[in-house]
């Protein structure tokens, strides 16, 4: 019998874990940590529960509540699905394990990889371990063919920003880009001033720079039909690239996508990390859908599950 290395840093003997004794290897260093020396430790990757996250955890370890495996990995995957990286790195835990769900290492890694390319060093530890990721998310995590819910263009709005609000709600759905993701950033942006240019030569509403203004075919970026057309297409390209992670499509809308893959995150410049975090704040969304098939990811989830080098 192999024991059990609970991922909350338990080490009690229990039933066969995993095959991989590289794995086990790896459980032991990492997982029969006391949970307050991680708490007391930020960079130990243990960032705090949300409350579907908290409630994960309870069934997983039956704490207060009958131990229910399977509407653990429901509860995790609920949560991942919203962009929380302790979810991931919860529910990939759990297909590593095949604790609720199928034993399956190419989904845990994929699991791994996202809640590493947010910083979970748990996670990105533990790619080490379970091998390439798979091309695809769980089907739990998997966008729902449902239809949006209509953005209401807020009444109390001026005319100006509501000519702007209908002039996105009547193009985004061509780039499948929700209105509410596009008005925020032209509102960080521009403040809805289709005259706008700054010191980098970025214009109009949506502050396409000439060369992001060129790439997406538009001609006359103080045209506001062009300029968000050009704007959208450019959102749509990098949820694509960031698989649906909003904070670091929005990190690379204001610093580039070549930025935010050197430093595989948002970048530690104070304009980009204030501009991320205002727009998360507003629009209180994690994660979008997103089409794979639209170019590949971007190399900070592959940067996340290569194996790091021991000496």
């Amino acid at each position: 019998m192999i024991p059990s290395f609970s991922r909350r840093g338990g080490c009690a003997a229990a039933g066969v874990v995993t095959s991989r004794l590289a794995f086990i290897a790896a459980a032991i260093t990492l997982l029969c940590t006391p949970l307050a020396s991680l708490a007391d430790d930020p960079a130990g990757g243990a960032p705090a529960q949300g409350p579907l996250v908290a409630q994960a955890v309870a069934y997983e370890h039956g704490e207060g509540v009958a131990k229910d495996p399977l509407k653990a990995a429901a509860l995790y995957c609920e949560a991942a699905r919203a962009g929380d990286a302790e979810a991931q790195y919860g529910l990939g835990w759990m297909y590593a394990n095949g604790r609720g769900v199928p034993h399956d290492d190419p989904i845990a890694a994929a699991l791994f990889a996202l809640a590493a390319a947010q910083g979970h060093a748990q996670a990105a530890r533990m790619l080490a371990y379970v091998g390439p990721p798979s091309a695809a998310l769980p089907e739990c995590m998997q966008t729902k063919a449902e239809p949006e819910p209509v953005f209401a263009i807020p009444a109390d709005w001026p005319p100006h920003k509501q000519r702007v609000a209908t002039l996105v709600r009547e193009l985004a759905p061509a780039y499948a880009v929700r209105p509410e993701l596009a008005l925020a950033v032209i509102a960080a942006e521009s403040n809805f001033d289709p005259r706008a240019r700054s010191a980098k030569d970025a214009r109009g509403l949506m502050q396409l720079v000439p060369e992001t203004a060129a790439r997406f075919g538009v001609r006359n970026a103080y045209d506001p039909k062009e300029n968000v057309r050009g704007g959208l297409a450019y959102l749509q390209w990098l949820l694509s690239y960031y698989r649906g992670q909003v904070r670091l499509a929005l990190a690379a809308y204001n610093a580039g996508e070549n930025v935010v893959d050197r430093f595989q995150g948002v970048p530690p410049y104070p304009e980009t990390q204030g501009y991320v975090r205002r727009i998360m704040a507003a629009l209180n969304m994690n994660h979008h859908p997103y089409d794979e098939h639209l170019t590949e990811a971007s190399p900070v989830f592959a940067a996340a599950q290569s194996p790091r080098r021991t000496k």
